[in-house]
């Protein structure tokens, strides 16, 4: 009973301070309810789904996993920038609707000729901010799954399967829109990152123009499952996919300034409400732009034409890519470090104990920072009967750290300002929540060394606890879905480098695209798009230097 009362008296007194020197939030930050230990994430909430899109923007290796992309936003690529192309067709420099690769790897795909002539590769230089629009996921790749959705939403406000290899009337479309807002190019990604360029002569000057050696290469024409043996050809083929390995985790490409103040997501369930019950039990791999409604459309692009219209001084100016990543840095590595100890097959008693504290620690260091002192209860109250409704204000203060301030900023605010503040809200407060339980339990399990027990916690108890732990972190893990956390393990070697299978690699290529026939020599089965490591990728090591293979 005693320790009832003292529960409830550190409980008034932890809100009393918390609400009197924060900045509430736009919901009532006095209502309990919304800090209930037991109470999970609302189940159509799309706050996870927001906050790691927009976390992982430009970045190429969580775009190859999750290749049907959600999420359009302005950018700028600024001055000084260089640019690549490889002319298919001779000493041509283009002035209109063409292509560029952000690296020169990339763009000597495109740079072909005969050994005589040789071949002309350009590269551009920024001369003036451009504006840009750039379409997450791998969206250069013609794939039937919906990796051209959002591309078919904007240049025809419907998407159109028919015309999945008509790139010429897609850049020409894209680019009649991009004129009314001022965008002069769409940035995309496949095996790298490339950008349609409406006007070539607007914002970028030559700074090169080589006639270059061309890369003698073998066609493929061997049986399923084999490797060409010209090793020059699976030298030019691996390397493109290194150059993009540069690019795979934060920062991402870093030629493009990215608008996050004018991020549109279709995962904003108040834009498009037409794909919440499209998306009722179906796992992210199977998320679809398709299926939206027209009236969705139109606002998706209302909402877009809006935010190209809009001065950058009319912004709030807070820096949400280093917002967000500041939340994953404070937790992956942590929550991945437990993780592991949780994982692990444990039968003798005190590897068991030591384990249960190593986490109980990690817990400890993550919470430290809002671990109020009125809100933890004395040495003598610890029970096995105490709930853990005094950790709520720890809860809270934890899950308000990164949003408080910028809330305060709330009226300056974005409608996609606002969408990411709710998205890193409903994160951190399944995070915090997630934590503070386990933390709780722990502590008053006995392997807090703060609050040590009397007596040694018993076997089957510890088991237990470890137990409802695991269950508790795999399930916040999963929902996060990071892909922070997808990598080789153990990490490749240094000959090797990890990989996720990516268009065009072993894929025949599409009719007219022949400068994909040297990347369709990798793997020459063509893959389910529906089962296996196509539809999942998952992460391996292949070698990057001879002898290739996977």
């Amino acid at each position: 009973m005693l320790a009832s009362r003292k529960t409830v008296v550190w409980l008034f007194l932890a809100l009393k301070r918390v609400l009197a020197v924060q900045t509430p939030l736009p919901s009532a930050s006095d209502d309990l309810a919304q800090w209930d230990l037991d109470g999970p994430p609302a189940m159509n909430a799309t706050g996870n789904l927001v906050f790691e899109t927009a976390n992982s923007l430009l970045q190429h290796w969580a775009n190859t996993r999750y290749r049907i992309g959600h999420t359009i936003i302005p950018g700028t690529i600024p001055v000084g920038t260089l640019l690549y192309h490889g002319a298919i067709t001779g000493p041509y420099i283009p002035t209109a609707l063409d292509w560029v690769a952000t690296e020169p790897d990339h763009s000597m795909l495109y740079c072909r000729g005969t050994n005589k002539t040789g071949c002309w590769h350009v590269t551009f230089e920024v001369t003036r901010p451009m504006k840009v629009l750039y379409f997450d996921g791998s969206s250069a790749a013609r794939l039937p799954e919906g990796t051209l959705d959002a591309q078919d939403l904007v240049a025809w406000s419907e998407m159109k399967p028919d015309w999945l290899f008509n790139e010429g009337q897609r850049i020409k479309d894209l680019c009649k829109w991009g004129q009314k807002n001022g965008v002069n190019g769409f940035v995309r990604m496949q095996i790298n990152f490339e950008i349609m360029i409406c006007n070539f002569t607007s914002h970028m000057e030559v700074a090169s123009f080589l006639n270059l050696e061309t890369y003698r290469l073998v066609p493929y024409d061997g049986t399923p499952g084999d490797l060409p043996d010209d090793l020059n050809t699976m030298h030019r083929a691996f390397e493109v996919m290194h150059s993009a390995s540069w690019r795979e985790v934060y920062p991402g490409e870093t030629k493009i300034i990215l608008d996050y103040s004018g991020l549109v997501s279709f995962y904003d369930t108040t834009l498009v409400p037409s794909l919440v019950p499209r998306r009722v039990g179906l796992e992210r791999w199977d998320h679809r732009v398709a299926g939206i409604s027209s009236e969705d459309i139109e606002r998706v692009k209302d909402r877009l034409a809006q935010a190209l219209e809009r001065p950058q001084v009319t912004t709030s100016g807070i820096d949400w890519k280093t917002v967000l990543r500041l939340v994953v840095d404070r937790y992956a590595s942590r929550l991945d470090v437990m993780q592991h100890l949780l994982n692990a097959t444990l039968n003798d008693t005190s590897i068991l104990l030591d384990h249960a504290r190593k986490v109980q620690r990690q817990l400890r260091t993550v919470l430290t920072p809002y671990t109020l002192l009125v809100a933890v209860p004395s040495y003598t109250s610890i029970t096995s009967n105490t709930t853990n409704s005094w950790a709520m204000p720890v809860f809270q203060e934890c899950a308000i750290a990164h949003i408080s301030s910028t809330a305060a900023h709330r009226m300056s605010l974005t409608p996609s300002e606002h969408l990411l503040l709710q998205a890193v809200r409903q994160t951190t407060r399944e995070i915090c929540r997630v934590i503070t339980r386990m933390w709780a339990s722990g502590l008053i399990a006995g392997v807090d060394f703060f609050y040590p027990a009397d007596q040694p916690p018993e076997a089957d108890h510890i088991r237990t606890l470890m137990g409802e732990w695991k269950n508790d972190l795999t399930q916040l893990i999963s929902w996060l879905d990071w892909s922070v956390w997808v990598k080789c393990r153990p990490a490749c070697s240094v000959e090797e480098m990890c990989y996720l299978i990516t268009w065009p690699l072993g894929f025949p290529p599409p009719p007219g695209f022949l400068e994909l026939s040297d990347l369709s020599i990798l793997s020459p089965r063509v893959p389910n798009p529906d089962e296996g490591e196509w539809k999942k990728p998952q992460p391996k090591c292949i070698r990057r230097l001879e002898p290739y293979g996977f």
